[in-house]
Order: C-alpha cells, then sequence, then structure tokens
C-alpha cells in the first residue's frame, strides 16, 4: 500500500475550526461495510444501530495543558513549549518541542509566567526541534504540576488559527476523561454527551474502557512511499482485566463491539492473545494499521474524518476497505462534513 493512495484534494473550509454547537449535534455519516451503504445522520442517531448488550469502548485519557510560552533568558524571545511527555518525575524532566527550535541551545533558560516564578533549563537535544528540559521550581511536585496546569494552554492542533479560548478548555476534552496524559484528545469521543450516553445506557448498552495517551506521533506525517517502512512514535496504553472481560464477554456472545477512535482501536489490536482475545496491556505500543489489516477484536467502529495521507485515514481505510473510504470521502468532501479534531464523525459498521 502506498502513500499517494490516501491523496485527496481538501478544501481549506472544511477543517473544523470550532467544534459543532452541541457535541452530539455533529454530523454522522454511516458506512455498512456488508451493504456497501452510505448514510448521513446527526450523530445522536447512533443509538439506533445498536442493541441491548452491545458495547463501546471508550479511551478515558486526559489532555492536559501542554503548550506554554516562556522568554529566553537575555534576548526575552517569546519560546512556545510544547510538554509532549514527563521522563523523571523527581527530577522534574521533561520531553519538549520548542519553536523556534533554532534559538534554543543546551544550557539556554527560559522564564515562565509573569513573575517568572518557574524557570527551565534546557539540558539535551532529543531531536531538530525536540528538547529535554529540567524544570526548576522550589514547590512541592503538586504544586509543580499545578503551575503547569495555570501556565499551560489547552493544546488545540496547529492547523487550528484561531487564539484558544475559554470554552476549548472542556470542548477538547471527552466527557468521560479520567487519567491525564495526552497532548491531542482522542477525538471519536468528543461527539458523546451525558444525555445520549444516559439514553444508550437506558437501552441496555455497555461501556468499557481503555487508556492510551495520545502523543503528537499520531499527527506526524508519513515520510516513505512504501508504508511498510513508515515508524510510528510510541504511545503508552493500558488495557484493564476488567475491560479483558467486558470485551470478551461482548465478543463472545456474538454482539457489536464499537471502538470509539483510532486510539481504542490501536490499544486493542496491541493487546490480542493468540486465540483471537483481548489480553492485558500495560506498556508502550507503537502499532501502525494500514491496509490490508484483520481486525480481531472491534467489529465496528466510530472515527472523525481524518487529513489526506494521515495515519488515520489509512487505519480508517483498513477497517472500512480503502474503495469504501474513499468514496465515502469524496462524499463527505461534496456534502461539506467538518474534518479532522473539532469535525464531524463516521460510523463504520
Amino acid at each position: 500500500m502506498k502513500l499517494s493512495k490516501f491523496k485527496f484534494e481538501l478544501p481549506e473550509d472544511l477543517l473544523a475550526e470550532y467544534p459543532a454547537e452541541h457535541r452530539d449535534e455533529s454530523r454522522l455519516m454511516v458506512l455498512n461495510r456488508k451493504e456497501q451503504t452510505i448514510e448521513h445522520h446527526q450523530f445522536k442517531d447512533l443509538i439506533n444501530y445498536f442493541d441491548e448488550g452491545d458495547l463501546f469502548i471508550l479511551n478515558n485519557t486526559k489532555v492536559f495543558p501542554a503548550r506554554m510560552y516562556g522568554e529566553k533568558e537575555k534576548t526575552g524571545a517569546r519560546i512556545e513549549v510544547f510538554l509532549l511527555r514527563e521522563l523523571n518525575a523527581e527530577s522534574r524532566l521533561w520531553d519538549v518541542l520548542v519553536d523556534p527550535a533554532r534559538k534554543i541551545r543546551i544550557g539556554n533558560k527560559l522564564f515562565f509566567g509573569d513573575d517568572e516564578s518557574l524557570v527551565a533549563e534546557v539540558i539535551d537535544n532529543t531531536t531538530s526541534r525536540g528538547r529535554t528540559l529540567r524544570f526548576l521550581y522550589d514547590g512541592s511536585y503538586e504544586e509543580f504540576r499545578k503551575k503547569l496546569q495555570v501556565l499551560g494552554e489547552t493544546p488545540l492542533p496547529k492547523y487550528i488559527q484561531r487564539e484558544v479560548e475559554a470554552s476549548d478548555a472542556e470542548r477538547y476534552q471527552t466527557i468521560y476523561a479520567k487519567h491525564e496524559g495526552a497532548v491531542a484528545a482522542p477525538t471519536a469521543g468528543l461527539h458523546f454527551s451525558k444525555h445520549l450516553m444516559k439514553r444508550l445506557e437506558i437501552k441496555g448498552i455497555d461501556f468499557s474502557e481503555v487508556t492510551l495517551h495520545v502523543g503528537l506521533g499520531t499527527f506526524s506525517p508519513v515520510e516513505v512511499e512504501d508504508l511498510s517502512k513508515h515508524k510510528m512514535d510510541s504511545e503508552k496504553a493500558l488495557v484493564t482485566p476488567e475491560t479483558i472481560k467486558t470485551v470478551n464477554s461482548a465478543m463472545n456472545r456474538k454482539k457489536r463491539v464499537c471502538a470509539v477512535g483510532t486510539t481504542v482501536m490501536r490499544a486493542l489490536e496491541s493487546s490480542v492473545s493468540s486465540n483471537g482475545r483481548l489480553n492485558t496491556f500495560d506498556g508502550w505500543t507503537n502499532k501502525f494499521i494500514f491496509p490490508p489489516y484483520d481486525f480481531s477484536i472491534a467489529n465496528c467502529m466510530i472515527t472523525n474524518f481524518h487529513t489526506p495521507k494521515s495515519t488515520l485515514m489509512m487505519m480508517a481505510a483498513a477497517f472500512a476497505g480503502y474503495d469504501f473510504l474513499m468514496e465515502a470521502y469524496e462524499e463527505a468532501v461534496k456534502e461539506k462534513y467538518k474534518f479532522y479534531s473539532y469535525g464531524d464523525a463516521m460510523l463504520i459498521i
């Protein structure tokens, strides 16, 4: 499978700058793989496709305010620091991206906040844009983490050109987010409202959770034509014994098992046992799914509309079938569906 097969013309005005006014009222395209049909609905209509005993698997990761702005010592240059992952809590070491990277060298100090009460020192170069920072802060670890929350802002994707607004802190987060650690939202889950989840529960539909902390690697461009040569960044994932029990039970009863998002699908497919059932998993996964691929656990999937040549689009193509997905994307552009993180949703059954 070649990278160029995932190219399509995406008009700029279809990139969603804002979410739908109400979470569950974004648009929903339903792809039926067996019938090869495409239907158009609102997200809340997905309740009509599920019955008692069916199962949704959610990613309960929580986005933390990963984007910060500091000033470089002496020059006062404004530097964007994007927190990727904590390397060592005790030493307050973090993997970060800096922009503009050319201005930042080992030994430089950065000052954060109006009172400059948080200082970071650059101690290593990891990639062309990446650095390792050691934060210097007098308070306890809990106070330090609170400081990061105050100084950080919601890490909206770069394609959103507008300023971050107060409402983004809530809307760029699923309503069931629990475990902090993602630098990007698992966006398929953004469409679920409390009201819709309650209606699904009343209908007897079950929910189970995995954790996969979404990293920026999810959005890294693929730079090789031969997809088998692409390496995904690793992301931390957790699948608990409780989840295994629920998922395997639904599979044994031949129920619908719906992965809510590509991140859930990656976590599930990283934890498959030799007999095709779900295993516990606690570690890092760099699983890259592209066509052709045999899925073991989920038999339906909710996902957003993704940008051309993205690994997310490739996974959706592996699940829906390449030709069927390309037909659906052509229809989505024609019908002016919104794409990407704040965009509309697709249900593949």
